[in-house]
């Protein structure tokens, strides 16, 4: 798949959500979904089904992309800058670590710093309905 589908993918994936619930849950479930992912590459990978795994791999990094393109730096700022840095950073750590001997701890740190990313949107949904 080349660069401008997977971007196209990532962006149909977070365009089809964000139309049904509200903008933040949208952003929760989508990390939600690329750890999920992450998780089936791992499991893919050990049971030695490695194409399987790739795919699981290449959505949850267009799920990731997605997210850092959708990020509005005039309104977020640093802030905004800083996580856009931060989802590349992390697609570029999974695609590198993906087939390496220890690719399994490399990805669950990455689905570890996904997590706490999650969390931390989740109580900018929460504190912002109050």
């Amino acid at each position: 798949m080349t660069q401008n589908a997977m971007a196209h993918r990532a962006n149909q994936a977070y365009r089809g959500t964000a139309v049904t619930v509200p903008p933040l849950k949208a952003v929760v479930m989508l990390h939600g979904g690329a750890i999920t992912l992450l998780h089936q590459a791992i499991e893919a990978q050990e049971a030695r089904r490695f194409e399987h795994g790739h795919d699981c791999l290449v959505r949850a990094t267009a799920i990731l992309r997605g997210l850092s393109h959708h990020l509005d730096c005039n309104r977020g700022g640093a802030v905004a800058e800083r996580l856009y840095e931060t989802y590349n950073a992390l697609v570029l750590a999974a695609l590198r670590s993906y087939g390496r001997p220890h690719a399994a701890a490399n990805l669950r740190r990455i689905i570890a710093s996904i997590a706490e990313l999650r969390e931390a949107w989740e109580y900018v949904a929460v504190t912002t309905r109050r």
